[in-house]
């Protein structure tokens, strides 16, 4: 009887640490294990050290300013954060407003649809993906539109899961991937028919520069949405709590420096655009952004319990504990930004390149 109780419990016992391991905590599109975490293409014992690096920026600001800087500061970040963003939140590296009624996954799925239906695409036109991550945008426009959608990001652990994902979800027909930045993007002038780009423009160092090159590669005619990261006007220079939560987004995502909402029509015209429709999606009557980040609270520790085991036992790089716990401040900051109504990561700008154009 006594062995057989003991039997029983160690059964129990593996049997639930296989279930924490291995299947607790997966993103709502599985992708990714736990046990399957790294740093993307960085050599799993260099995590540690490029996660120093990454933070080595922030003590030399005027370089995170400078352009040339900003490509590989970036791709420092998403080697770093791509696995634990995969895993814990899905393949959509993006926020949407919550619906009632609506899953995190439906909501998201939603948000993405309108902004290929605001670009007004037809079926088999070619269109650009500004930042694609690992597609999870791109796939679902590419499903809901059947348009061909070619993505481009700066990081190649991005492109090889991504082209991964497009392939199990069959639409690599028309889903394209290129490893490239966006700031000189290899891909000839006037050759799009519409553009978008979801939360992904706010890593350029300078927006005019990422704006001209969307403008060069549209055809006269087409549309370009994109949903930006900004200050709202509620936001207030010297008011000490709002600068240290705008830093702390700036921080722990890999930012030069959020802009103000004002910045973004006004650029757009400055380069050549017309603009059609701005409107930020996060005010009311739009339900918080920020729910699923409050929600997912207790699933943080969860997950940082069982990433500190991973990185104990050696499973998981050192180093991947500081970038969970850093993304998990960072998720702190995101939320009073929120609730203080001085950012929003969904400011939408409808953008037409003048028929008359030339580039």
């Amino acid at each position: 009887m006594d062995s057989l109780v003991l039997f029983c419990t160690g059964a129990l016992l593996a049997g639930g640490l296989f279930w924490f391991l291995c299947i607790l905590g997966p993103a709502e599109q599985k992708g990714k294990r736990a046990v399957d975490l790294s740093g993307g293409s960085i050599a799993s014992d260099k995590v540690q050290d490029n996660y120093k690096q990454y933070w080595s920026f922030f003590r030399r600001p005027k370089e995170i300013e400078t352009a040339e800087k900003v490509p590989d500061f970036v791709d420092t970040f998403y080697n770093l954060v791509t696995d634990i963003y995969e895993w814990g939140w899905g393949q959509s590296f993006h926020f949407s407003p919550s619906i009632p009624g609506k899953s995190h996954a439906e909501a998201t799925r939603l948000h993405e649809q309108m902004a290929v239906d605001l670009i007004d695409v037809k079926p088999g036109e070619r269109i650009l993906d500004v930042g694609c991550g690992v597609g999870g945008p791109m796939r679902a426009i590419a499903a809901h539109s059947r348009a061909k959608v070619v993505g481009i990001t700066i990081n190649e652990y991005q492109v090889n899961r991504a082209r991964s994902h497009n392939k199990k979800a069959g639409l690599d027909s028309l889903c394209e991937v290129v490893c490239g930045n966006f700031l000189q993007m290899p891909f000839a002038d006037n050759s799009f028919d519409g553009a978008y780009s979801i939360e992904a423009t706010c890593h350029a160092p300078k927006l005019e520069e990422v704006y001209a090159e969307v403008l060069r590669v549209l055809k006269p005619g087409s549309l370009y949405v994109s949903y930006e990261w900004i200050t709202t006007d509620k936001y207030k220079a010297d008011d000490a709590e709002h600068v240290e939560i705008i830093q702390g987004i700036e921080r722990g995502d890999a930012l030069p420096g959020l802009r103000s909402y004002t910045d973004i029509a006004e650029t757009a015209r400055k380069v050549g655009f017309e603009v059609v429709k701005e409107k930020d999606l996060a005010r009311p009557p739009a339900n918080p952004w920020w729910s699923r980040l409050k929600m997912g609270r207790i699933a943080y520790w969860r997950n940082h319990i069982l990433v500190s085991i991973l990185s104990a036992i050696g499973i998981a790089p050192k180093g991947t504990v500081d970038v969970h716990k850093m993304l998990f401040h960072t998720a702190d900051y995101l939320t009073r930004g929120g609730e203080t109504g001085i950012f929003s990561p969904m400011h939408m700008v409808l953008l037409r390149k003048p028929r008359t154009a030339s580039s």
